[in-house]
């Protein structure tokens, strides 16, 4: 059975290092599904923002909200969200971020515009949270090599771990599988995602952990 048959809309979210976009795509590639990413890559305000966070973080929050907002809208409308689809990322989860990197003013105005857009995104059928050790999450970063986000103070790594867990510690709109994510090396170990997808097969309710021990 394939867990796109239990869940036909899943989504991976996470911290940054997290491996939530890798895992996205490996399970796209493994199911033959459709896979919906963020492409964090296209800000132009990304890299400006982790060297002036106060400067850019507005203009970074915006491209975000506009670009996350229409992908959704785009894919609602084909209405491929028929078809089995993994995301990286799901709507709920920018004002968590806006929350965390704007002032009292400028937040005022994106959640303006953020209500003004009147997004309805589809409901997952699964979410997947990558729960992930601050120090894992910093040393995945710096393998990865991407040259901006070697600026990406540690203390910012904290208050968005701190972020993502005080979200999902009441998030229930979707079941959650909340993941360990120290040892699921999902990149280098390909027993690891099989693993995984066996847990997901495994999930009868709408809220449960999973923490692999590969000791």
């Amino acid at each position: 059975m394939s867990i796109f048959s239990k869940y036909p809309y899943i989504v991976i979210e996470g911290p940054i290092g997290s491996g939530k976009t890798t895992l996205a795509k490996l399970l796209a590639d493994k199911f033959s599904v459709q896979l919906l990413s963020e492409k964090a890559e296209d800000n132009p305000f990304l890299p400006r923002f982790y060297q002036d966070a106060q400067r850019y973080s507005l203009p970074t929050q915006l491209f975000f909200l506009f670009q996350r907002s229409r992908q959704i809208a785009d894919m609602t409308q084909r209405d491929l969200f028929s078809t089995p689809t993994v995301a990286d990322f799901f709507l709920e989860k920018d004002p968590l971020f806006a929350r965390l990197n704007l002032d009292d003013e400028e937040y005022a105005l994106y959640h303006q515009i953020y209500t003004h857009l009147q997004l309805k995104s589809p409901k997952p059928d699964l979410v997947i949270y990558l729960q992930t050790p601050i120090e894992e999450l910093a040393e995945r970063i710096e393998e990865r090599n991407i040259s901006y986000e070697q600026e990406i103070p540690l203390e910012y790594i904290e208050r968005l771990a701190d972020a993502y867990s005080e979200f999902f510690h009441t998030y229930d709109t979707s079941p959650v599988l909340i993941v360990n994510n120290e040892k699921l090396n999902i990149i280098k170990d390909e027993s690891a995602l099989n693993l995984l997808v066996d847990r997901i097969l495994q999930i009868k309710s709408s809220r449960e952990y999973f923490n692999p021990n590969f000791d």
